[in-house]
C-alpha cells in the first residue's frame, strides 16, 4: 500500500504559471518601446537570465523580477528608463499579490486521499511566497508537513522520505512538472501521479522521464488522483 503522498503546489494545487505567462508579455511590451522585440528574442533572453540567477536567486516571482530588470538593461544597453524599470519591480509584485485560485476539484481530491494517507505538501519557491498562498489556499491542515524547498530533487525527496520513515515504493508523488515532481520520485523507487497544467514554464519542460513509465500514471484532473493511487497501491501490493 502507498503509505505517503505528496502533493505540489503550483498549478498542482493552484494556479500559477499563467500569471508569470503574463507578466513575460507585459515585459515584452514595455522593452519593445526601445527595440525590435522579434529580432530581439526578447523572451529566450528573459529565459537564460532566469536560468543564470537560479543558482542565486533561486525559484519564485521575485526571482523572476530581478531577471527582468537585469535582462531589460542588457536588452536596451541601459536605456530604460527609470520609470520603466519601476513598472517592471511592479510586474514582480503584481506575481507576488495575485490570488490564490485552487483548480477545478483539487480540495475535495486532497481531503479525499487525506482521509486515508498521510499527505505532505512539497513546493519549491519564494519562502514568504509560498507560505501565503499555503495559508490562503484553506488546504493546510490537511498536510502532515508543509516542505517550501529550494530545489527538489532526488535527495530532498529521499530527506523526506527518512523523516515519514517510508520506503521509496511506498510513496507517491502528485504534481504538474515531470522534471520536478515524478523524475526525482521515480529515480528512487517511488510513484509518479503526473497531472499536466496546460502552461509550462520552459524549463520545466527538461526532463527525462518517460511517461510509459510502469511508475507513473498520467492523470486529466484532480478527479484522477485517487483512482491513480489505489492502481499504485495495487501494483506496489
Amino acid at each position: 500500500m502507498i503509505e505517503l503522498v505528496g502533493f505540489d503546489g503550483d498549478d498542482t494545487l493552484w494556479h500559477s504559471e499563467g500569471y508569470y505567462q503574463h507578466a513575460g508579455v507585459e515585459f515584452e511590451r514595455i522593452v519593445g518601446q526601445y527595440i525590435d522585440v522579434g529580432d530581439a528574442g526578447v523572451r529566450a533572453r528573459l529565459n537564460a537570465a532566469e536560468r543564470r540567477n537560479l543558482a542565486l536567486f533561486g525559484y519564485g516571482a521575485k526571482s523572476m523580477a530581478l531577471s527582468m530588470v537585469e535582462a531589460a538593461i542588457e536588452l536596451t544597453d541601459g536605456r530604460i528608463s527609470a520609470a520603466d524599470i519601476h513598472r517592471i519591480i511592479a510586474l514582480g509584485k503584481s506575481l507576488l499579490e495575485h490570488p490564490v485560485e485552487l483548480l477545478p476539484g483539487i480540495a475535495a481530491a486532497v481531503a479525499a486521499v487525506a482521509a486515508h494517507h498521510r499527505i505532505v505538501l512539497i513546493t519549491k519557491g519564494d519562502l514568504f511566497h509560498q507560505e501565503r498562498k499555503v495559508e490562503q489556499s484553506g488546504l493546510a491542515d490537511l498536510f502532515q508537513r508543509i516542505e517550501i524547498v529550494s530545489e527538489k530533487d532526488s535527495r530532498r525527496y529521499a530527506q523526506v522520505l527518512a523523516e515519514f520513515e517510508v520506503q521509496p515504493s511506498r510513496f507517491a508523488m502528485v504534481g504538474n512538472s515531470l522534471r520536478s515532481d515524478i523524475e526525482p520520485v521515480i529515480e528512487l523507487g517511488g510513484w509518479g501521479i503526473h497531472m499536466p497544467y496546460h502552461v509550462t514554464w520552459e524549463h520545466e519542460l527538461e526532463h527525462n522521464v518517460d511517461v510509459a513509465h510502469p511508475r507513473v500514471q498520467t492523470i486529466a484532473g484532480a478527479e484522477g488522483i485517487v483512482v491513480a493511487l489505489d492502481r499504485c497501491s495495487g501494483a506496489t501490493g
